[in-house]
């Protein structure tokens, strides 16, 4: 009885969306590349089943349900093939010309360009990317968004993973368009336009242009980090805003405030209905005689839609645009706005729109909040009317007392429904959680809600009259209120990585969300048997035992004691503090670099000249192109930076790392386990989990890429590269052709 009366209030409209995702998320997830012609031929076939069986309930269900993955898969398979962005094989540069098409000034002072590829020189690429992404010093005056550039550039093929499962840049760059990145080494320079660009481009760089002048206005009157977070709350752009800033906003989960959400579309249409329905009762004459509330309702669909327009356009401003877009139609066919159908509807748009969307956190974690909320405020209003009260006479303080208890408790209530619904995704993704999350919020939220975000709406109403000074300066002391108080909470907050979070937990609680917020009848007790099982697999990943990067450069082993490992004294901060979240640790041990002393102890062992490092527990030990520690299993781990140093270490290493992509059977005679720069530029990065023997002797070597074959189609661009092919770095050839230089006794 309980499942007809799910039915019958449409619980299966709204699981549509649900297996639309399953079936995008299945596509990504594939190890090699589906057919078009099958998946559309195969949903096609399930789809006159489920019809031919809509009689039996069961079969119609079970079919339709097949049929909507498939059509998941379709429309994924679909959106890859229309994309088809070119992407850049191997690391080169070249002069280029380039129309811009976004222009981001980032925290440090630089500037990173958008271009459209429109020819390339010295050397002219045989299959240049279409559009890349730069960095740039400065340039010149003028340049703006529809603007034709030139200038020598090094250009870069998008990077895979830090480690397995974590962010894929190349997927997020074959989606944007983005066929490489890099940084201008002369330029750029405004050149002459060959052509004018066409109209969608005209258009598109008006808009662009639009959104710099807004920004540049905001940092102008504001200035500071308080202007840089303004004109990302008003126009979507971040790069500007200070590092630090970003860190403190993170660690106390504060950051969805910079992200333009629900929270922007929501405030900008509550404020814009607010001042209709306050100008409107000015002249009770005309609201008694006109639907004032659907007027309202139409200046906020307006008003909403211009701020997507302007902000950006990201996945949850999207994700938000459709769900009130929803609401406020709802409002003018005299119809209830906020409900899960209108949730499911805008979460079917974005996913036929964007399926890439599906895996990536923004997505999952702006459905997961709001599906959340709603699913709680729907369960809170039946049960006000299930309980209702005769209404009580109260005087004006109590009246006023009650209305900011309510709004407290609501605050209260929200953040922690919103947080509880996105911590395990947001522990998935980013191996962090916010511990002072929710205190911060409720400290922070009433700023932003009375002092931010309406006042960033009047400004954005008063800016074409010169008029919204006042506002700005009032939305900046909000800021500058709200940044202190991230700092401090960020200051007192407790470390927040979390390490691997097991994939199984994050459907246990997938699952167990879509239950809890869909229902609404008794069946909702069957979320908590599966929120318990997520709970006790939370942590249940398996952490890896040695961290490489892609490039072979960097490796990262955990010694104990909270501590990492490095073979390098200067790593790549991005790779490290991801490893660090992913492996729970806080120090990392830098190498140690053998001296003169040390060196000639080992000569005698070791060929004339050459020192060969031993491997100890806490650090590497480096000499001549060659580090060695030990893991705390007593395994020993090298790094060589060639052939000729890992060969040293053969005798002595079970797991080696060279970084060499010519490196050919550098270990015959000996059971160590070799890992060479050409595995890992096909493969991308590697962690490694060492099962040990007797006498620390590794029983198994278990090395699990980033990426797979045969390659997706935002990875086929990395069997081009050089390493991929055994081939050594690219040197250009010397101008001056002479007499070869002299070896040296190392060569």
């Amino acid at each position: 009885m309980a499942i007809e009366t799910e039915l019958d209030r449409g619980a299966a409209f709204l699981l549509v969306p649900v297996f639309l995702a399953i079936g995008a998320l299945a596509y990504f997830s594939f190890r090699a590349e589906p057919p078009l012609v099958p998946l559309a031929a195969a949903f096609a076939l399930l789809a006159v089943l489920a019809f031919l069986t809509r009689t039996n309930r069961l079969a119609y269900y079970a079919l339709a349900a097949a049929a909507i993955c498939l059509l998941g898969m379709a429309i994924a398979k679909i959106e890859t093939e229309r994309m088809a962005t070119k992407m850049l094989g191997a690391a080169i540069s070249a002069g280029i010309t380039g129309r811009v098409v976004e222009i981001d000034t980032l925290d440090n002072g630089r500037l990173r360009l958008t271009l459209d590829i429109l020819a390339t020189e010295r050397p002219v690429l045989r299959y240049a990317p279409d559009r890349v992404r730069l960095i740039a010093r400065k340039v010149p005056e003028g340049v703006r968004a529809g603007s034709q550039v030139t200038g020598y550039a090094r250009l870069m093929p998008p990077s895979g993973p830090v480690r397995p499962g974590s962010y894929d840049f190349s997927f997020e760059s074959y989606f944007d368009g983005i066929g490489a990145s890099g940084f201008f080494m002369k330029g750029p320079e405004l050149a002459a336009a060959a052509k004018p660009p066409s109209a969608v481009g005209q258009a598109s760089a008006w808009v662009e242009n639009a959104r710099d002048r807004i920004a540049q206005r905001i940092r102008d009157r504001i200035g500071g980090a308080e202007g840089e977070i303004a004109a990302a709350l008003v126009v979507g752009v971040r790069g500007g805003i200070p590092e630090d800033v970003n860190e403190a906003l993170r660690r106390t989960g504060l950051y969805h405030i910079i992200s333009i959400s629900g929270l922007h579309m929501a405030m900008v249409a509550g404020t814009v209905m607010l001042l209709m329905r306050l100008g409107f009762a000015a002249f009770p004459a005309f609201s008694s005689h006109r639907p004032v509330k659907k007027y309202a309702a139409s200046a906020a669909l307006a008003a909403t839609a211009g701020y997507l327009f302007v902000s950006g356009a990201e996945v949850a401003a999207q994700r938000s645009f459709i769900m009130l877009a929803v609401m406020l139609t709802a409002v003018l066919f005299d119809r209830a706005s906020l409900t899960m159908r209108n949730l499911a509807i805008s979460a079917i748009v974005v996913i036929v729109i964007s399926p890439h969307e599906v895996v990536g956190p923004s997505f999952q974690m702006s459905f997961a909040a709001t599906a959340a909320l709603v699913g709680a405020y729907a369960w809170w209003s039946d049960r006000r009317e299930q309980q209702a009260q005769p209404a009580i006479q109260r005087s004006m303080p109590s009246k006023l007392w009650r209305w900011l208890a309510t709004m407290a408790v609501g605050l209260a209530a929200t953040s922690v429904i919103a947080g509880l619904a996105t911590a395990v995704f947001g522990a998935w993704h980013f191996q962090r959680v916010s511990p002072l999350s929710l205190v911060a919020n409720l400290a922070v939220m009433p700023i932003v809600s009375v002092l931010v975000m309406p006042f960033a709406v009047l400004a954005g109403l008063f800016m074409p009259f010169r008029l919204d000074g006042i506002f700005l300066d009032t939305m900046g002391a909000g800021l500058t209120a709200m940044i202190a108080l991230a700092k401090w909470f960020s200051e007192h907050s407790p470390v927040d990585a979390v390490g691997l979070v097991s994939t199984h937990s994050v459907v246990l609680v997938t699952v167990a969300l879509i239950i809890a917020s869909m229902a609404t009848t008794w069946l909702r007790v069957a979320a908590l048997p599966l929120a318990a099982l997520a709970l006790l697999a939370l942590m249940n990943a398996e952490a890896p035992d040695v961290l490489v990067s892609e490039d072979a450069r960097l490796m990262g082993v955990p010694v104990g004691a909270g501590r990492l490992a490095v073979n390098r004294a200067r790593p790549n901060q991005f790779t490290i503090d991801n490893w660090k979240r992913a492996l729970v640790t806080e120090d990392v041990v830098g190498p140690t670099r053998l001296g003169p002393a040390n060196q000639s102890k080992r000569n005698n062992a070791t060929s004339p000249g050459v020192a060969s490092p031993s491997g100890s527990g806490t650090a590497f030990s480096c000499a001549d192109g060659l580090c060695l520690v030990e893991h705390p299993s007593g395994v020993q781990v090298a790094h060589a930076e060639s052939a000729v140093a890992a060969r040293r270490a053969c005798a002595t290493a079970d797991l080696l790392v060279v970084n060499d992509a010519t490196a050919v059977n550098v270990c015959t005679h000996s059971a160590a386990i070799v890992l060479t720069s050409r595995e890992l530029a096909r493969l991308g990065s590697a962690a490694i989990f060492l099962t040990p023997g007797g006498g620390g002797v590794p029983q198994q070597v278990d090395i699990r890429h980033a990426v797979a074959t045969p390659y997706r189609p935002w990875h086929a661009q990395r069997e081009f590269s050089r390493e991929a092919r055994g081939l050594p770095p690219y040197r250009r050839e010397s101008k001056r052709q002479g007499a070869p230089e002299p070896a040296t006794p190392a060569q």
